[in-house]
């Protein structure tokens, strides 16, 4: 009898103690495959911690099946032109969510982790109940910065020689995608929203300024580029990709978008994270990320004068954040939906 109580709560303890097996809620990270002996939050990348049992098997994604859930999901979309490529658009729907809730686009810099920058709005989008949509534009489909940070508007590109060729063809170019991902969200949530808000950061917040440029007529209300590392300037005197010679645009750059240069005050000289181009073209914005943003503002403002141009665009400096998507994501939504 003593053997079989032994027995018994030997097996009591090992079940117990499976019981108390937590896991990092699934973000892609190396933490997700962390074992932790109590609830709580992971030390990494500080996500809540969920008892091992229940994790549930990630759902295969099936393109263009837009399917939205509460909490956290991604699905599958055409992208492209010719539709022959994929964007993973990975989304955050609050418990409050209603058909008047707004929506924003997240775009992620250049590791294109659009599942990192969906959770680290999470907080934000149940605290003010807003949809997050991040979009995933792999280096699979989507190679290089002249496919991303350029959306498309160079091509044949050979580092080496610095050679490329401009791609005057704008149905090509990847600005049209958001528009049509929205609609797609609004008739499957039965949105009333007509509009959409918009957040990029590093190569995302490079793409969403040349948006303002190239592409001023869409359905994004307010437009927040972050700390970009360098910029497309609205002048003929600079050659594209740094200005708008060689290339041509459906008419003259309208400043009357909503478009905001959001740029963290320590993303300056003493900034070592993030990669940013040095050239005679880029140096001449600026030897930093903070001064390059200020630089296009500044120029941007100063064309729109002469030209006798309305200019809404806006400059909006955040203190003790430097090159941190996070932190600027945070400042981002207390920006855009803090007022109200």
């Amino acid at each position: 009898m003593k053997i079989y109580f032994i027995v018994f709560l030997f097996i009591l303890t090992c079940c117990k103690e499976q019981k108390q097996v937590y896991v990092c809620t699934p973000c892609d990270l190396a933490c997700d495959e962390l074992a932790f002996s109590q609830a709580g939050n992971c030390p990494n990348c500080n996500m809540e911690l969920i008892p091992k049992s229940e994790l549930v098997p990630e759902k295969e994604l099936v393109l263009n099946q837009v399917n939205i859930e509460d909490g956290s999901g991604r699905f599958l979309i055409e992208g492209g032109f010719k539709k022959n490529n994929t964007i993973v658009v990975h989304y955050y729907k609050p418990n409050n969510f209603s058909s008047k809730s707004s929506i924003i686009f997240v775009l992620p810099g250049a590791g294109r982790n659009g599942d990192d920058y969906r959770n680290a709005w999470v907080e934000q989008s149940e605290k003010y109940n807003v949809l997050i949509l991040s979009l995933e534009y792999s280096e699979t489909y989507y190679p290089g910065l002249w496919s991303y940070n350029l959306a498309g508007m160079i091509y044949d590109v050979n580092i080496q020689d610095g050679t490329f060729k401009i791609n005057q063809n704008q149905n090509e170019w990847i600005f049209d995608d958001f528009d049509r991902i929205f609609n797609e969200v609004k008739n499957n949530l039965n949105l009333e929203k007509e509009f959409y808000d918009m957040f990029g950061h590093s190569a995302g917040g490079q793409l969403l300024h040349r948006l303002a440029i190239f592409h001023p007529k869409n359905k994004a209300d307010r437009i927040l580029a972050s700390n970009s590392g360098w910029y497309t300037l609205p002048t003929d005197d600079e050659i594209f990709p740094y200005g708008l010679g060689d290339i041509n645009p459906e008419e003259e750059v309208d400043f009357s978008s909503n478009l905001t240069l959001f740029l963290g005050e320590d993303d300056n000289a003493n900034e070592t994270r993030g990669d940013i181009r040095h050239s005679p073209e880029a140096d001449k914005q600026g030897l930093h990320r903070l001064a390059r943003g200020k630089y296009f503002y500044e120029l941007s403002k100063e064309t729109a004068l002469k030209r006798g141009a309305e200019f809404n665009w806006e400059l909006k400096i955040i203190s003790g954040i430097g090159h941190d998507y996070r932190g600027m994501s945070k400042a981002a939504a207390e920006y855009l939906y803090g007022g109200k």
